[in-house]
């Protein structure tokens, strides 16, 4: 989800360019972006399917290279048969490694350049295979500041190779001041079964909490709204209703997955983080910002809420300078 959601500054300004846009994607990504671009064309791709069964990373990756190598070049030939099709010009790919052809200009974005594996041979040929297919790309868009203060830190500071360009945070969140009305929201996404063990943890423990607390799913399979006590639970909300839902929130409490932060990044809101378990990116952003005093962070093993929500009132919160790249690259790239 986290990917779709960083999509859609660049689909925004891709069509306030005035061009036409044919947007990809699959499963609750592509449902999410059918609801906020309802007169695009919409098709799907393979799906990748990870999930995060283990907290050890490289047992994750080592049962599903084979099924994520498979998807990459499914989502190769769709992309061939896609560009003669539409008569594609461009293509822009949020971290899908199948997303390129040879005749057109294509471009990668991801903020992992360096993979961080902690074992040394799963940690060289993991950053091996993913620079050879970012290098089948133009280039490699990293959204984040090229310099300090930045949001990716070792994961893509500095730049590996030579194809990369930093085009600024992507950020779908506009700061607004507006009454708080909720102690706490919490916004769940991810693979399963970790999103789902994370949803009953914190539905259990935010009912004995004193205070109103918005959870948001993440599903959009379905819309679903109900309320128990102080917490209300909701399926699913548009970029708009999330927005302003976490500005009527004390506190934001999420995974450390990448767009997450990026979102907190403009709205300067306090966080307590909690990482999916097996995925070393998020625990590093997690515990790199923890140790800042920027956001708190929590282990999904060790929740607990109530005293969380005490002690992240002593974090500061993050607020990075304004990103003006995006328009300027997409208007130069497309000859606006």
């Amino acid at each position: 989800m986290g990917h779709a959601t960083r999509s859609i500054p660049i689909i925004k300004a891709i069509l306030h360019l005035g061009h036409q846009i044919v947007i990809g994607s699959d499963g609750r990504s592509l449902a999410l972006l059918r609801k906020e671009f309802p007169d695009e064309i919409h098709l799907e791709l393979p799906s990748y399917n990870i999930r995060y069964g283990s907290s050890n990373m490289v047992i994750n990756m080592a049962f599903q290279l084979p099924r994520i190598t498979y998807a990459a070049f499914a989502e190769h030939l769709s992309i061939r048969k896609w560009v003669r099709e539409y008569q594609v010009d461009y293509i822009i790919s949020d971290n899908r490694f199948g997303c390129f052809h040879p005749k057109v200009p294509s471009f990668f974005m991801t903020h992992q350049l360096q993979l961080q594996i902690e074992q040394r041979l799963a940690s060289f040929l993991g950053n091996q295979a993913n620079r050879f297919w970012i290098r089948r790309y133009h280039e490699c868009w990293v959204p984040d500041f090229e310099g300090s203060p930045n949001i990716s830190g070792v994961l893509s500071h500095p730049a590996p190779f030579g194809n990369v360009r930093y085009i600024g945070p992507l950020t779908r969140m506009k700061k607004q001041t507006i009454p708080k009305r909720y102690l706490a929201t919490i916004i769940l996404s991810g693979p399963e079964p970790q999103r789902t063990y994370l949803e009953k943890i914190l539905s259990e423990q935010a009912q004995g909490i004193k205070g109103n607390i918005l959870l948001v799913k993440g599903k959009t399979e379905a819309y679903t709204h109900e309320k128990r006590g102080n917490l209300e639970t909701i399926s699913y909300l548009t970029s708009k209703e999330l927005n302003e839902a976490i500005c009527a929130s004390e506190v934001i409490i999420s995974r450390s997955g990448y767009s997450t932060l990026m979102d907190l990044s403009v709205l300067g809101s306090k966080a307590i983080l909690i990482p999916t378990p097996g995925q070393t990116e998020q625990e590093i952003l997690a515990r790199h910002f923890h140790e800042q005093g920027i956001f708190l962070m929590q282990s999904q093993d060790n929740i607990n809420l109530a005293r969380a929500l005490e002690e992240v009132r002593e974090y500061k919160g993050m607020v990075m300078p304004s990103n003006h790249q995006l328009e300027d690259i997409l208007s130069d790239l497309l000859g606006n």
